[in-house]
């Protein structure tokens, strides 16, 4: 009796301790992710914003002028010097993100993502106090810098976190912020550059921002990358798998757990390795057509709607619509994700289907001449347009090695920003300074998004597709 007490009153004493006495359960440290990721996206909503982009000065037929507005007015930029802020922003972010994936497969994960937001607050802080475009146009890339850090590593860290049958859920919830946050940007970045001037909306965000960098270097995940070794423990990583791996799969991990230190090579082989993937290129050239329309988009629609339409508030409308339609799409996305047998040949379909038909909705929206039918009918193509969020980033996720995941998000980013939103927001520009008509400029770029859902649909045929391992 004595000796089987001692046995059993050890086990009921520490259990508990491992189980019930974390504070940061995986669901909060995603809930931490999420406002971060949300507050990134504020700042890209921010700086396309009437309150805070602004507009250049107006001069009539008599040669009377009216003064510019915000950054475009006060730096007094073109249409194309304007639609650059955007790309100096995408060339630090595509510079920083496979530094940071390389960087990771050496120093905590975690901690990288507290450097990249520590150098995105100054950054920002710096877009407040410059006093001309080129000043701006380094802080602006400098900002691109630090959200690297936290584009690579974070969608790692949810998909380990996420209950298997709701892994795509949690995505969702986490690409949903891309929306919500460039919507609430527009609002914020319209209010507060009406009321109090533009400058002062980038130092609101750096001291919102400022409270998730302590926490970044104070708190600990609740789990370890999976595929990745522990800092402290100098072991390869399983623990987080929410599905037990086989024995196969851990012998797998170990036989990928990198040998040599030089990072050099070891990222060239990485890269290799990750550009064999069939899945991964024919979904990244979807991703890549795709995010050329939403870059034009969310830089340029607030400005787009006022022209086409004359809306008085411009930012409202389209930030209230995209908050909405964003939250719904990205949710609803991944909801019929976790609903379908989650085949790559299936979540390709998802992709192709709901491109097409919200490249058709938003298509007509711009063609109608009355505001409220355009509203109705852009509404309905938003909601369609946004479903591919989450469904897009899984696929990155999950035809790679867990050990790749990193650098899988961070060449995404990468090719999907330097293809296609880099170019497309001073294209729209120029378009538009030559054209000197918004609803024209609008139709052509909507109009790629049919090529989006082309290359999609090609893709549900690929041989190379394989069941999901984690969720089958």
């Amino acid at each position: 009796m004595t000796k089987v007490g001692q046995r059993d009153s050890p086990a009921k004493e520490e259990a508990p301790p491992a189980t019930k006495k974390r504070f940061l359960t995986p669901g909060r440290f995603v809930t931490i992710l999420c406002i971060i990721n949300l507050i990134n996206y504020v700042d890209r909503g921010v700086i396309a914003s009437n309150g805070v982009n602004g507009s250049s000065k107006v001069c009539d037929a008599k040669g009377v002028c009216s003064a510019g507005t915000g950054i475009q007015g006060e730096f007094n930029l073109t249409n194309f010097e304007d639609g650059l802020l955007s790309s100096a922003f995408m060339v630090g972010l595509l510079v920083a993100s496979p530094i940071f994936a390389g960087l990771s497969k050496r120093f905590n994960p975690f901690k990288l993502i507290g450097v990249g937001l520590t150098v995105w607050t100054i950054a920002v802080i710096g877009c407040g106090f410059s006093y001309n475009f080129w000043m701006i146009a380094v802080f602006r890339m400098f900002v691109g810098v630090g959200e690297a850090s936290f584009i690579s590593l974070a969608a790692p860290y949810i998909d380990d976190s996420a209950p298997v049958a709701r892994k795509n859920f949690w995505l969702g919830l986490f690409y949903m912020c891309i929306p919500a946050g460039v919507a609430l940007g527009y609002v914020f970045g319209g209010y507060i550059g009406n009321h109090l001037g533009w400058r002062w909306a980038f130092y609101i965000e750096a001291i919102a921002m400022a409270v998730f960098v302590i926490l970044s270097f104070c708190i600990k995940p609740p789990q370890q990358l999976k595929g990745f070794a522990d800092k402290d423990s100098k072991k390869p990583s399983t623990s987080i798998e929410t599905v037990a791996p086989t024995d196969a799969e851990a012998s797998q991990i170990k036989t990928k757990t990198p040998k040599s230190k030089n990072l050099v090579v070891l990222f060239g082989k990485d890269l290799k390795a990750l550009f064999s993937e069939k899945v991964f290129i024919v979904n990244v050239l979807g991703y890549i057509t795709y995010n050329f329309v939403i870059g034009a988009y969310s830089y340029w629609g607030p400005k787009a709607g006022f022209g086409i339409y004359k809306m008085k508030n411009a930012d409202m409308i389209f930030g209230g619509l995209t908050i909405i339609c964003g939250i719904i799409g990205t949710l609803g996305g991944s909801y019929v994700l976790d609903r379908i047998n989650a085949t790559l040949s299936n979540t390709f379909k998802l992709l192709a289907a709901s491109t097409l038909l919200g490249a058709a909705f938003c298509f007509t929206a711009f063609l109608m001449k009355n505001m409220y039918a355009f509203i109705a009918l852009f509404a309905v193509g938003e909601i369609l347009i946004f479903a591919p969020q989450a469904p897009v980033n899984f696929v990155c996720l999950h035809c790679v090695r867990p050990n790749l995941r990193p650098l899988s998000m961070a060449s995404s980013t990468v090719l999907i920003h330097i293809l296609g939103d880099v170019p497309s927001s001073p294209f729209y520009g120029k378009m538009q300074d030559h054209l000197k008509n918004w609803r024209k400029s609008t139709l052509i770029i909507t109009s790629i998004l049919f090529l989006a859902a082309i290359i999609w649909g090609i893709g549900k045929d690929s041989n190379c597709f394989y069941f999901f391992s984690l969720i089958s």
